[in-house]
């Protein structure tokens, strides 16, 4: 049991930084020269993705972008800087969610609202 969690964990970290990759790659297509990073914390129940805007200037804007489940990989849109929405947006266990999230995911995080 514990190694399906830890093969788990792995995949979904995994993914994270795949969609942080693709996130940035966006990013970078609409704003040339200009620079942005996320963070990952991890806390309790969630994965917590921190945009952070201008990263090496003196004033970073930070803000929430996105809530991984730990165990689930389940992708939610942040209700406040402490807590998710509560619908599932993506999940990043699944395949075929995972890939549409990276085929819809923008910086700004216009593909966590509902449809």
């Amino acid at each position: 049991m514990h190694t399906q969690l830890a093969e788990t964990t792995q995949v979904i970290e995994a993914r994270i930084h795949c969609l942080i990759d693709k996130l940035i790659e966006k990013f970078q297509q609409q704003h040339p020269g200009s620079t942005i990073n996320y963070e990952v914390v991890r806390g309790t129940k969630y994965y917590k993705l921190i945009c952070v805007e201008n990263p090496h200037a003196q004033r970073k804007h930070t803000s929430v972008h996105a809530f991984v489940g730990r165990q689930t990989g389940s992708v939610y849109k942040p209700a406040s800087w402490k807590a998710p929405a509560k619908h599932v947006r993506y999940n990043l266990l699944d395949d075929v969610s995972f890939e549409t999230c990276l085929k819809n995911a923008d910086w700004a995080g216009a593909y966590l609202y509902m449809q």
